[in-house]
């Protein structure tokens, strides 16, 4: 990837995905079948407030967009879809009240079916581990939009 296309992916991803944008999401690798993101704690992603930690749901949220994104690094045209088919995250331990480092990377990619893993860390210590389950829809821009 071009420097030029990599600052538009970036700032597709960080400012122009409006929950990204609220979460903070912020890109720190980039490469076909694998990405990291950054997300800082704010108050808003708190589920237990008498610990002060990240809501389960919000992690798997980002969980679930980092495998979409990593399936986009293998996008050949901005019309090419992901949509989850199944996602599921197994919670190893508490998150607590600092920022989450999620990384994603591609298990399989088949013809329509597109497979991640992706894992949650917050200061190098595994926090949850999922999988997740995407289809993988190609839009062929010579036939004016319409799916291979």
């Amino acid at each position: 990837m071009i420097e030029k296309d990599i600052e538009f992916i970036r700032k597709t991803i960080e400012e122009d995905i409006p929950i990204h944008k609220f979460l903070g999401v912020k890109l720190l690798v980039l490469e076909k079948g694998f990405v990291k993101v950054n997300v800082p704690f704010r108050n808003e992603v708190v589920g237990d407030i008498r610990r002060n930690s990240w809501h389960g749901g919000i992690i798997a949220t980002i969980m679930d967009s980092v495998g979409g994104i990593v399936g986009g690094t293998h996008f050949t045209s901005l019309n090419d879809k992901l949509v989850t088919i199944d996602l599921r995250i197994d919670y190893l331990r508490g998150a607590k009240a600092s920022s989450i480092i999620v990384e994603g990377k591609i298990v399989r990619l088949g013809n329509r079916i597109l497979v991640t893993k992706m894992k949650a860390f917050q200061n190098d210590e595994l926090i949850a581990e999922g999988k997740g389950v995407y289809n993988f829809i190609r839009v062929d821009s010579a036939k004016n939009g319409e799916l291979e």
